[in-house]
């Protein structure tokens, strides 16, 4: 019986949990029923929706695009550029001039630093030896060729004069460049004009040095409105195939002798090379740059052993010549020597000797030498006799007083004070059209020597070549008339014209300033 009665208790709780298991069952299959229904509802809710009617909106007719004038006068406006960094005491604070930025086509390729020889700095003695001077003083790490583009051409700008005006003037001037560029590259004193396909009245062409001789010289002028802004043939810009282009033609053309034609075109064209090479660091150009600069060396008048560094003086038009050295000629090949030295080209002493030029041919013409002090003014001749001890007229200061800044020559030094007085109270334009070849060097040697003879020359020069600068389009626009700039060569025309007022405009960022401190 007690046996019987476990199994009947067993029995119970067995069927108790058979009851329990088949509520559970059903209670899931019930959830899932509930679940597979609910999901079905759902994704019926997400894809039935009402249809959208879709009405298709033709685009506006487009507009024929005008073109886009440089507005020159705004006198609600200032021109001054914000520096990117605070600046102490600019040097001109109101402008009634217009105000445009400059669009780059690569504003992160525009931001790279100016290029150059750092090491190229202004308190380095010329005959020392893993390092060599600045054109200019300031040195430092924008290297020898000063703050050419991006921020420190922004910078430059802003802190010694410049405008956003006069650097709308400039873009301006090397886009005429580009639209009136041959297609091998070259820019022809006398066929320019066929190369604008604008439409409407062409410029005049040159009437004079219009061969081989103006020819050179004006592409490697042209070639310099684009490096002094920082455009090279490497670095993407929108100026690359132009400056790629020019350089091009320019190296074809070259003598087997690594000359082009006369010194004056010599030193302008090796000038351009040595700093396309030094911009760009392209190597394929330092054996053209080099082979320029042996040949200006060639022919340099040499007073003393051939193996000396300190033999050489000065330059005429062909041959070395004692007797005729001339101050245009020599200017050119000064400049084009320093811009080697400061691109890592071999000057092999020549810039010494030409230090003995400057100085003999200044003495020359200023007998009263000794007697003169920093507020007085001297002269410089256009041509030197050393044998004879003689020399042409007296009217060019203006090359005296560069050559003096590329030699080295500093503040207080007696020959850059007082040529730089005459530049100021005798050359200083008083409108346009003026002698422009004077106002291309007296700008570059004024703004090195700074401080208010900087600012009294800044404040007329500037603004008097924003307003000068032709705007009618399409030929013109972005050039400056030749008619009435008279010096001798000016009828080479517009091309020459146009070079020397762009230069002019790019004084603030070509070279860094002897008076860095200002």
């Amino acid at each position: 019986d007690e046996l019987e009665g476990e199994e009947e208790d067993g029995e119970g709780v067995d069927e108790r949990v058979a009851g329990m298991s088949a509520w559970g069952i059903s209670v899931v299959v019930h959830a899932l029923i509930l679940l597979i229904v609910g999901t079905v509802y759902f994704v019926n809710e997400i894809t039935e929706k009402p249809p959208i009617n879709l009405t298709k909106i033709e685009p506006p007719p487009k507009k024929e695009q005008e073109r886009e004038e440089r507005d020159v006068v705004k006198p609600e406006q200032t021109a001054n550029i914000d520096a990117d960094i605070p600046v102490e005491e600019p040097m001109v604070t109101q402008l009634d001039l217009p105000v445009e930025e400059v669009q780059t086509e690569d504003p992160v390729e525009m931001e790279n630093k100016a290029r150059g020889r750092e090491e190229a700095v202004s308190s380095s003695e010329m005959a020392s030896s893993g390092a060599f001077m600045a054109i200019g003083a300031g040195g430092g790490a924008a290297g020898a060729f000063g703050n050419r583009n991006g921020g420190g051409r922004r910078r430059a700008v802003g802190r010694y004069g410049g405008s956003r005006a006069s650097e709308s003037a400039v873009e301006a001037a090397l886009k005429w460049f580009a639209i009136h560029q041959s297609p091998n590259g070259q820019w022809d004193v006398d066929a320019y004009p066929a190369n604008c396909d604008e439409g409407g009245q062409l410029c005049e062409p040159g009437r004079g040095h219009t061969g081989k001789d103006g020819d050179t010289a004006c592409s490697g002028y042209a070639l310099l409105c684009y490096l002094g802004a920082g455009y090279d043939h490497k670095h993407m810009s929108k100026w690359r195939k132009v400056v790629k282009a020019g350089i091009e033609w320019l190296v074809a053309a070259q003598n087997a002798d690594g000359s082009w034609g006369r010194n004056y075109e010599n030193g302008i064209c090796a000038m351009a090379l040595a700093e396309a090479f030094a911009l760009s660091g392209d190597a394929a150009l330092r054996e053209p740059a080099q082979k320029a600069i042996d040949y200006i060396i060639s022919v340099q008048a040499k007073d003393g052993p051939e193996d000396s560094g300190y033999a050489g003086l000065g330059w005429d038009y062909k041959r070395p010549n004692l007797t005729r050295m001339d101050s245009s000629v020599s200017g050119w090949c000064v400049m084009a020597l320093k811009s080697a030295k400061a691109g890592g080209l071999d000057t092999k002493g020549a810039l010494e000797g030409c230090k003995k030029w400057l100085e003999g041919a200044w003495k020359c013409c200023n007998p009263n030498w000794e007697s003169l002090d920093p507020y007085g003014k001297s002269y410089f001749p256009y041509t030197w006799n050393k044998t004879a001890g003689t020399f042409e007229h007296t009217r060019l200061p203006c090359v005296g007083l560069l050559a003096a800044v590329f030699l080295g020559y500093r503040q207080g030094d007696i020959i850059l004070e007082t040529l730089a007085n005459t530049a100021v109270e005798e050359q200083m334009p008083a409108g346009y059209p003026c002698n422009t070849y004077w106002m291309y060097y007296n700008t570059l040697g004024v703004f090195q020597v700074g401080g208010e003879r900087w600012e009294k020359w800044n404040a007329s020069v500037r603004d008097m070549l924003v307003q000068a600068q032709r705007r009618d389009p399409p030929c013109f626009d972005g050039s400056w008339d030749f008619e009435g700039t008279k010096f001798h060569g000016h009828e080479t025309g517009r091309l020459l014209s146009t070079a020397y007022c762009c230069l002019s405009l790019e004084v603030y960022y070509r070279y860094l300033p002897i008076a860095a401190g200002k």
